[in-house]
């Protein structure tokens, strides 16, 4: 890939992205598939002004082995050295860049019960210090090439030309061709305007409706509102939390979910790919779900804790986009959430809420924000999808028709 594209690249994902305040520090995790890349946004991150670039290399197969060999007693632990960067995060709070460039399948085969089991007891240490940091500083997700993942995306070519269609795939659906910068900004301005448009309308239900076995309501909450595009942190930074993103999504109440989700992508969860699968909801929750491939995982997945079963996100992306366009299966959700509609199981969004600071965490729980441990992204949306809003005082109000926005 062409140095000088891969410089606006960086360059989007530092301004746009992360909008770094000068002498912030910036917390930077990467697996060790695209070194120079990182060096780059690292070096960019310090022309912006960072004071302090710490970067946190991760290894998909190291953690597979550690996952094996460890005992479950082990991977529950938070050792001290991991407590002491969570308060250092909670202190400090760096803008947080994460380079994604994981492999699909990189955790198939282990025991996922035990890593569930793991994850679960070692949550309830970590999450005080993640409530600490919600909404208080800037964080962006952008991807980068890993050669597993390059060759799940296209099989049947050598590494290097795989390496390299992912690059100008990654580079198309994160706007980053021409300008990066303009793109984004008018990308953003269209976003916010129907945004706008969809909070006037004061919905308090979604329904969907497609012939793949998708039939379902949800139930949204009076103070909800609908987000996308840039987002604004509390000390008043504004930056993007997903590059790409097409999205426009809401948190549901929680509670008010019926009927059947039939999912139109596979979903890569923890290195395990779930295929073919759908998701029945009562009375809000998760009782039934069915799936070719990755029944346990998915199984696992709504039993993680007491809000896993419930929903989230409710998100709005029309089948016409970009990345829908572009007609590749990422096996990423960060990429292909923003081909087609989705929802979420889990943990939902404060800020999803009109004046969502006034309130304490116990307040936004009893408004319907779900909490959980996980939050998980499937897509449900296609050329077929019907959705429609519906009023506190029953009028219904055409949202999406065939998979394209009514507005």
């Amino acid at each position: 890939m062409e140095r000088e594209k891969l410089y606006h690249y960086a360059q989007l994902i530092v301004q746009k992205g992360l909008n770094i305040e000068p002498g912030q520090e910036v917390l930077l995790i990467a697996g060790l598939d695209q070194p120079e890349f990182v060096r780059m946004v690292a070096e960019l991150c310090y022309k912006s002004g960072a004071s302090r670039v710490v970067t946190e290399w991760t290894d998909m197969p190291l953690a597979k082995l550690a996952q094996t060999y460890q005992s479950e007693e082990k991977l529950s632990e938070v050792a001290p050295w991991e407590l002491a960067r969570l308060k250092w995060r909670a202190d400090e709070l760096p803008a947080l860049l994460w380079l994604d460039s994981d492999d699909p399948d990189g955790m198939a085969g282990i025991d996922q019960g035990k890593r569930a089991r793991a994850q679960m007891a070692r949550f309830p240490i970590i999450k005080p210090y993640r409530d600490a940091m919600e909404n208080k500083h800037q964080w962006c997700i952008a991807g980068v090439p890993g050669v597993p993942w390059a060759r799940k995306v296209f099989p049947g070519v050598s590494e290097a030309e795989a390496v390299e269609k992912l690059w100008r795939a990654i580079l198309c659906a994160a706007r980053a061709e021409g300008d990066p910068i303009a793109n984004w900004e008018e990308h953003n301005a269209v976003v916010h305007r129907r945004c706008d448009r969809l909070n006037a309308c004061r919905l308090a239900a979604l329904e969907y409706h497609s012939p793949n076995g998708t039939d379902f309501r949800v139930g949204l909450m009076p103070q909800g509102v609908f987000a996308g595009g840039s987002e604004t942190d509390l000390k008043g930074r504004v930056f993007n939390p997903n590059i790409p993103s097409e999205e426009i999504f809401t948190t549901p109440r929680r509670g008010e979910a019926e009927g059947v989700l039939a999912a139109t992508k596979p979903l890569s969860w923890q290195g395990v790919l779930i295929e073919d699968f759908s998701i029945r909801f009562a009375e809000g929750r998760a009782v039934e779900v069915r799936a070719k491939k990755g029944q346990s995982a998915l199984e696992k997945m709504i039993a993680m804790d007491e809000g896993a079963p419930y929903l989230g996100e409710c998100a709005l992306i029309a089948h016409d986009s970009p990345i829908s366009n572009m007609g590749i299966l990422f096996y990423n959700t960060l990429y292909d959430e923003n081909a087609s509609c989705h929802v979420a199981l889990g943990r939902g969004f404060d800020n999803c809420v009109a004046d969502y600071a006034k309130y304490t965490q116990e307040e936004l729980r009893a408004l319907g924000v779900n909490d959980s441990m996980i939050h998980v992204d499937f897509m449900i949306g296609g050329a077929e999808l019907d959705i429609t809003g519906v009023t506190a005082e029953g009028e219904k109000i055409p949202v999406f028709r065939r998979g394209a926005w009514c507005f």
